[in-house]
């Protein structure tokens, strides 16, 4: 994926950007006129289902006698975990769900079942990726520091290992968002010491530890002599978790057709240019209504990276307007099966641990 098959941005007037910025707050504005009840019934539904899901899962885990009661009992707790993570856990960070004055659905009070301390992702994530998304030096969820997505990350033999990188770095997904702040790519270069991160790692070491007592200690002591059953159950709970996440995740930030911009096309941004930016660095998939939920509706990353504090349950209505938008002003929607968009982030991952010369051979 060189620069002959990388897709060329489609350049818009300042005036077009204007009008096309105009358009997108439309969409936001009416969505945000129309909250109400209906949100609220969704997010405290799925918070009920996601704690049936945890229930059932501890219960099959710690009684069950067979390997199948097990299996079942970890793929319940699994599933628990996805729907905290992805749709409750994400979105209610998001600020998504404030207007509703809840004392536990706020961004401000929500702690998410993961080693990831919700105050340093709202930093890295809320603010940092949400406000320079796909902006080369600036956005460090571009690629996590840990894979080679662009030849603006010079190559080197190491990147050769990009696909086993990708691979570590999706089984532990959960440790990698959260020591994300730890900046390792700047402790490298002398740009931050271990000293700056000291109220990082104090922060990231108290929320790791209370998550791994939780999973690997207090449940399993509950179980007696069944103590290794129960820390295997909430291992593989957690890794299919981790999994399940990253492969969204990956998907909607880096697909083939995703774009990256430098740090010189976005100075003095306009509103305008933000929602361009937002569009043509993000990627959706398509499926039914279940995949969408266990994904948190980042599904709808497009929608997500556009409007990041509205419902994410919205985004499914919000899209056909976005597209009919996108069609107008001859921008792409990058989207399609979430098959097809996961096999172009292998191929893009694979294409860029080549050295340049054989990296436009396999493009």
């Amino acid at each position: 994926m060189t620069a002959a098959t990388f897709p060329i941005k489609h350049k818009l007037s300042p005036k077009q950007l204007e009008a096309f910025g105009k358009e997108m707050d439309a969409i936001r504005e009416e969505v945000v006129n129309d909250l109400g009840e209906r949100d609220a019934r969704y997010i405290k539904n799925i918070i009920r289902i996601h704690r049936g899901f945890e229930a059932s899962g501890r219960i099959l885990i710690h009684f069950s006698i067979t390997p199948i009661g097990w299996s079942l009992g970890s793929l319940s707790l699994g599933i628990s975990k996805i729907l905290e993570n992805m749709e409750i856990g994400h979105n209610v960070l998001h600020g998504q769900y404030d207007w509703m004055n809840d004392p536990y659905i706020n961004s401000q009070t929500y702690e998410w079942d993961n080693v990831c301390d919700a105050e340093s992702w709202k930093r890295t994530h809320n603010f940092e990726h949400h406000t320079f998304t796909n902006i080369i030096g600036k956005d460090r969820d571009y690629g996590y520091t840990a894979m080679r997505l662009s030849d603006d990350e010079p190559w080197h033999p190491i990147w050769r290992l990009n696909l086993a990188y990708m691979a570590a770095l999706s089984f532990f997904f959960q440790w990698g968002v959260g020591a994300h702040e730890l900046e390792v790519e700047k402790l490298r270069s002398g740009e931050k010491t271990l000293k700056d991160k000291i109220p990082f790692l104090k922060d990231f070491t108290k929320k790791s530890t209370r998550q791994l007592f939780k999973d690997y200690v207090f449940f399993p002591a509950l179980a007696g002599p069944f103590f290794w059953k129960v820390a295997a159950g909430n291992f593989a709970a957690n890794a299919m978790r981790n999994l399940w996440a990253s492969s969204i995740i990956f998907c909607g930030h880096f697909t083939e057709d995703a774009q990256t911009f430098t740090e010189e096309e976005c100075e003095n941004e306009s509103k305008g240019h933000w929602y361009y930016r937002q569009l043509l660095g993000s990627s959706n998939f398509e499926g039914g209504r279940w995949l969408h939920v266990m994904s948190g509706h980042l599904s709808y990353q497009i929608e997500h990276h556009l409007f990041p504090d509205i419902p994410a349950h919205r985004y499914a209505e919000m899209s056909p307007k976005v597209k009919a938008v996108c069609e107008k002003y001859g921008l792409n929607y990058n989207t399609g099966s979430f098959a097809k968009q996961y096999g172009t982030v292998l191929k893009r991952l694979w294409t860029y641990s080549k050295p340049p010369k054989q990296a436009e051979l396999l493009a």
